[in-house]
């Protein structure tokens, strides 16, 4: 086995060490003469100066540009954007003003705090993002109804040990 495993491993580990291979020349070989790479055809500096001109457009291309409808959309789009901004900061004063109101309409009440206040801010934020609001209102909903059964199942069980528990006490044998 050792065997194996060792002739197997010598041709893997010569692929690990490295040569150093010198060549000298033949001494009886004329010598030669080298070309410098300045001298070669491919690495040589083209004469005279380039210019970038610029291919004339085809009608096809003309027609086919979209060039003034990119450059409408960019004007429509940096005239809009102060007026989409200052929409969003009044959009955003409005839900804020929303949850100031439902603070103060609650003031005094430790039940209406924890009401009001969200209601009130969840109202005035669902007129500014509806489909947000009817995604939170579903998966609120879903689990509002979980709760609910849950609770219902609780209570059932708790009634039903009650009753169970009070009609054992009646019908004891050491009792009539």
């Amino acid at each position: 086995m050792f065997r194996v495993i060792q002739r197997s491993m010598r041709p893997a580990g010569l692929s690990l060490f490295t040569f150093k291979v010198y060549a000298t020349p033949k001494k009886d070989s004329p010598p030669k003469n080298f070309m410098e790479v300045d001298e070669l055809s491919r690495y040589s500096a083209p004469e005279g100066q380039l210019k970038y001109m610029e291919e004339s457009r085809s009608p096809l291309e003309e027609s086919i540009s979209l060039e003034p409808y990119t450059s409408w959309c960019q004007k429509t789009y940096f005239q809009s954007k102060p007026k989409m901004q200052s929409l969003v900061q009044w959009g955003l004063g409005v839900i804020g003003f929303a949850g100031l109101i439902g603070l103060l309409l609650a003031r005094g009440s430790k039940i209406k705090k924890p009401v009001y206040l969200p209601g009130f801010t969840g109202l005035a934020a669902s007129l500014y993002y509806p489909q947000q609001a009817i995604v939170f209102a579903q998966v609120s909903g879903e689990r509002l109804y979980d709760w609910g059964l849950r609770g219902y199942i609780i209570i059932e069980d708790l009634w039903k040990e009650n009753l169970q528990k009070s009609g054992d006490v009646k019908n004891s044998p050491g009792t009539k």
